[in-house]
C-alpha cells in the first residue's frame, strides 16, 4: 500500500480502502484460480496495481470518459483506474470466463459501481469509448486493428481519445510495424522501482472515430 500511496498521495478514505482490500482478495482467488503467476502474487501492488495506474501518471480521466480494457485478465489496468477514476466509466473485457468471474467478484466485494465486466471478445462489443486500455495482449498493430470502429467522436479529455497500451522491452520495431503515430511514455520516469525501467505506455491517437458518442 506504501506504493500506492507514496505515488499518489491524494485519495479519498474510500480509494484507500478499496485499494487495501485488493491484496487479501486476490491472493484468496489466486488459490482457486490461478489470474495471477506465483511469483507475481507477493508483489502484486508493485507488478500489478501501480503497473496499472501508469496509465493515470499519462492522463488524469475527467468525469464522464469512457473506457474499454481489453483482455482485462484478473482485472488489470482497470480495477486499479476504476478506483482511482471513480467518475469514469470502464468496461473490462476477456475471452476467459474464470478471469472475468473473478474481476466481478473483486469489483462486488470492494463495492466499485462504475465497472462492467464481460465474457467475451473486443470485437463483440458494440459500445463506444473514449480511450481502450490494455497490457500487453499482443503486438501493437493487431490489438489497434481489434479496437477500430470502437471510439467516440465526443473529445473532451487532455489527450485526443485513442489507445493507451501497458507494455516494456524493446519496442522500435513494434512501433514502426504500426505505421501510426505513436508517443511512449517511460514509467522509470515516474516510478523509481527497479520494475519499470523498461515499461512504457504507449498512447496512440485515433482519428477514425465514429460520429455517434
Amino acid at each position: 500500500m506504501e506504493l500506492i500511496t507514496n505515488y499518489f498521495p491524494v485519495l479519498s478514505a474510500r480509494q484507500l480502502e478499496q485499494f487495501k482490500q485488493l491484496a487479501p482478495l486476490y491472493a484468496a482467488w489466486n488459490e482457486q484460480i490461478n489470474v495471477i503467476s506465483r511469483k507475481d502474487i507477493d508483489f502484486l501492488y508493485e507488478r500489478h496495481i501501480l503497473h496499472s495506474l501508469g496509465i493515470a501518471k499519462v492522463i488524469a480521466f475527467k468525469p464522464d470518459t469512457h473506457v474499454l480494457d481489453i483482455g482485462t485478465g484478473g482485472g488489470f489496468p482497470g480495477i486499479p483506474l476504476a478506483i482511482l477514476f471513480p467518475e469514469t466509466t470502464f468496461v473490462l473485457i476477456d475471452s476467459i470466463g474464470k478471469k472475468i468471474k473473478v474481476v466481478q467478484e473483486v469489483a462486488q466485494a470492494i463495492g466499485l459501481t462504475n465497472l462492467t465486466a464481460i465474457h467475451g471478445r473486443a470485437e463483440e462489443v458494440d459500445e463506444k469509448f473514449h480511450f481502450i486500455v490494455s497490457r500487453a495482449v499482443t503486438r501493437l498493430k493487431p490489438f489497434y486493428e481489434w479496437t477500430k470502429n470502437k471510439y467516440s467522436g465526443e473529445q473532451f479529455n487532455d489527450l485526443k481519445n485513442g489507445i493507451l497500451y501497458l507494455k516494456g522491452g524493446d519496442l522500435d520495431e513494434e512501433v514502426a510495424e504500426l505505421k501510426k503515430p505513436v508517443q511512449l511514455f517511460s514509467l522509470s520516469d515516474f516510478f523509481e522501482e527497479e520494475f519499470f525501467e523498461t515499461k512504457k505506455v504507449l498512447y496512440v491517437p485515433v482519428n477514425n472515430v465514429s460520429s455517434k458518442k
